[in-house]
């Protein structure tokens, strides 16, 4: 059985770090709002973008459509860009990514298919590389800046646009979580490259003229539609680290009041037990006198 010195210890000890988790939660809760926003924000620019594409995309016929439109004209090789997160204490969020990278990759190994990892963020790497170590390829460092932007996403795509070129894979896959509460984060899986082409009738039946061609805009847009897509994951990574951070201390901190609590009762009731115990042999030593 713990000493009393023993007890008051882990209780200081607890009490300490539920500071800790206390100071954090309310971090995450500040940085969640202005996350929150942006990634709500960033939204309608990716879904309006995503239509004016696919109205392109339904004007270009297959000949002088452009390579990141029409593929390489096979899917051997897969590339899945995992979007974790640099910094831990944010729950299961990392868990959940990998889990999702982990089933893509499987189910495409099970039908014959190469995969290969491109790992943006440093949390997911451990599990990954563990899992499959012979088959983690380049990544993206973003943990040299505070809060990544724009010109991240750009470099990536930048990055993933000059691998396709040079003829290192055939599809890519974006691994993501997508924000949806402080409460869910759920990580989602969409082609990158080539880029799908969705089916939007209103948009492919308006009489529209371009200048210049459909071939030349869609050369222009393609690049951006992808630093778009990468951008819209940075934002909602950032959100949905922010939102499971808050949660996750959240629990801590109240799971640190429960241990204080049971320890504070184990220490009361060893101290009365103690001097109970004193109590007794000093009446013990006044009797035998």
């Amino acid at each position: 059985m713990a000493s009393l010195k023993e007890l008051k210890g882990r209780i200081n000890s607890v009490k300490s770090t539920q500071k800790i988790t206390k100071a954090k939660q309310m971090v995450a809760a500040a940085k969640l709002r202005r996350a929150q926003a942006a990634a709500e924000a960033g939204r309608p620019y990716a879904t309006r973008l995503a239509a004016v594409m696919a109205s392109l995309a339904g004007k270009v016929s297959g000949d002088s459509a452009p390579r990141l439109l029409a593929g390489t004209g096979a899917d051997k090789r897969h590339l899945l860009v995992v979007v974790n997160t640099d910094k831990g204490l944010c729950g299961g969020l990392n868990s959940n990514i990998v889990k999702e990278a982990r089933n893509v990759a499987r189910r495409l190994m099970a039908e014959g298919k190469e995969v290969e990892f491109f790992l943006v963020g440093k949390k997911g790497r451990a599990p990954l590389r563990r899992d499959f170590p012979n088959a983690i390829g380049e990544g993206f460092d973003t943990s040299h800046v505070r809060t990544p932007g724009f010109e991240e996403a750009a470099a990536i795509a930048d990055q993933l646009v000059a691998m396709f070129d040079a003829g290192k894979f055939d599809v890519a896959h974006l691994i993501a979580p997508v924000f949806k509460s402080a409460l869910a984060q759920d990580p989602v899986t969409q082609q990158l490259i080539p880029v799908p082409a969705p089916a939007t009738a209103a948009a492919s039946d308006a009489v529209v003229e371009y200048e210049p061609d459909e071939e030349a805009i869609l050369a222009e847009l393609l690049p951006r539609y992808i630093k778009t897509q990468i951008f819209g994951a940075l934002l909602e990574r950032e959100a949905s680290e922010q939102g499971a951070s808050m949660t996750a201390m959240d629990n801590a901190t109240r799971n640190a009041g429960e241990l204080i609590s049971k320890l504070t009762i184990q220490y009361n009731r060893s101290r009365q037990a103690a001097i109970t115990t004193e109590l007794i042999e000093i009446i013990a030593g006044a009797e035998a006198l």
